[in-house]
C-alpha cells in the first residue's frame, strides 16, 4: 500500500512506521490513544458536516429541478 504525496513522493510501510514513531515520541504513549480518539472524533464530525452539505445540495437541485418545468409549462401556453 503506497500512498503518493504531492511534494514527499512515495509514502509506503516505511515511512509511515517512522511517522509513528516520532509521534510516539512527541506525545508519549499515554496521551496516543487520546489523540487517536480526537482525531477520530474529528473525522466523524466532518464527514456529518460533509454529508449535511451534500443533502442541502441535492435539495437545491430538486427544487430547482421542480421549478424548472413549471416556468417551461408558462412559456408554452403564453405562444
Amino acid at each position: 500500500m503506497n500512498t503518493y504525496l504531492l511534494f514527499l513522493g512515495s509514502f509506503g510501510g516505511q515511512e509511515m512506521m517512522i511517522v509513528f514513531l516520532i509521534v510516539l515520541l512527541l506525545f508519549g504513549a499515554k496521551k496516543l490513544p487520546q489523540l487517536a480518539r480526537g482525531i477520530g472524533k474529528s473525522m466523524g464530525e466532518f464527514k456529518r458536516a460533509r454529508d449535511e452539505f451534500e443533502q442541502e445540495i441535492t435539495r437545491s437541485e430538486d427544487e430547482v429541478s421542480a421549478k424548472k418545468p413549471a416556468k417551461t409549462e408558462e412559456a408554452s401556453k403564453d405562444a
